[in-house]
């Protein structure tokens, strides 16, 4: 494909709680086995983009550690890979820690002046959906865009954070701005763009000079009058996690058969740096239902409409239900989970009972 492609992975949300507290949001687990920037690096390696960029920034460390190697998505060729660019002090102007996504971008310039690809791939790290990008590429050219913006249906609570975009018959973004309250659907940003390489450039340097950091409000809002931007519908499965709730709902989503289906058996798949476990193994006295237990795992208890992640143990008479256990937790005998996220690496003591009631329960346990 003729583009470069650049994930957005800076990973500062503060409402995603204490989660983000040890990784970037982007580096959350889902779905048992994957982490969220692994959608929007499957999605350029299925649409054969050689060469991508990640711009990382806060609590990176988990995140370096999983971009370690290219192999796992087909990005180590000679002419192309993948690169980690996490903010560097800058000689001229002192300058270094990412103020926002077009900051981050222009901060690295370097990278697309090098580039010889005609366009650039943007996505947001942290959404979680399948997109061709050879396809978006042939409706921007269709349409003789400067800009192309995917939107995807949103919630009302992506509604509330991203806005809502307008757009007139043609697919010519009218607007993007606040949403209307107890709008209860719309068009929301999807965080992923195609734009000509040099022409991102020429706006890049306008927004800095101007003191702009951020690709909706300082280049899409200000310039839609003068660039031909156009909105792509995207009309299959989006998420964003922005809050520890929608994250709790994304990956309860992959209870449900059809998005299982949808991402891990439809061509083209999804894919994840491996670890080398065994399988999840279920001793006598286990009860498994509508859950998904990945490899590693020891269950002895009770497991309903739950997503266990990698090397999970789960002690005698346990009872979750409604909950996502991160990795390496283990649960002591006799515990009760129920309606609650597990931070990884944890032990929770025999007898427990945590329950969630409101909203969703951050359990941090006992190291």
């Amino acid at each position: 494909m003729r583009a470069i492609g650049i994930i957005l992975a800076g990973g500062d949300n503060n409402r995603m709680r204490e989660l983000s507290n040890r990784r970037a949001v982007c580096a959350m687990p889902i779905a048992g086995s994957f982490r969220a920037i692994d959608f929007a690096l499957s999605n350029m390696s299925n649409s054969r983009i050689k060469k991508v960029a990640v711009l990382t920034q806060y609590n990176a460390r988990s995140l370096n550690e999983h971009l370690s190697s290219s192999k796992w998505w087909d990005f180590g060729s000679k002419q192309g890979g993948l690169y980690v660019f996490p903010p560097a002090v800058n000689n001229y102007t002192n300058t270094w820690w990412y103020s926002g996504d077009a900051d981050a971008m222009y901060q690295n310039l370097a990278f697309l002046r090098n580039s010889h690809e005609p366009y650039v791939a943007i996505a947001s790290a942290d959404g979680i959906c399948k997109i061709d990008f050879e396809s978006l590429l042939d409706y921007h050219i269709e349409k003789s865009a400067d800009i192309t913006l995917v939107c995807a249906k949103g919630t009302q609570e992506d509604l509330n954070r991203f806005g809502t975009v307008k757009m007139n018959d043609e697919g010519r973004i009218a607007d993007i701005g606040p949403a209307p309250p107890e709008t209860g659907n719309g068009y929301v940003p999807a965080g992923i763009y195609i734009i000509r390489r040099r022409l991102l450039i020429e706006l890049l340097q306008k927004c800095a000079a101007a003191g702009g950091t951020d690709i909706i409000k300082d280049i899409l809002i200000r310039f839609k009058d003068e660039k031909k931007i156009y909105g792509f519908r995207l009309k299959s499965y989006w998420r964003s996690m922005s809050t520890v709730e929608s994250y709790f709902r994304t990956n309860m989503d992959f209870l449900e058969p059809e998005v299982r289906d949808y991402f891990f058996r439809q061509y083209p798949g999804i894919y994840s740096k491996q670890d080398d476990n065994p399988p999840a193994h279920f001793n006598q006295g286990s009860a498994i239902q509508n859950s998904l237990v990945s490899s590693g795992c020891v269950i002895n208890g009770t497991v309903e409409d739950s997503v266990i992640f990698k090397k999970v143990y789960v002690g005698k008479n346990c009872v979750i239900r409604n909950s996502i256990i991160l990795n390496d937790v283990y649960i002591g005998d006799n515990s009760h989970i129920e309606n609650c996220i597990v931070e990884s690496r944890n032990n929770i003591r025999p007898e427990s009972d945590y329950c969630g009631t409101d909203e969703v329960k951050i359990v941090i346990g006992d190291k």
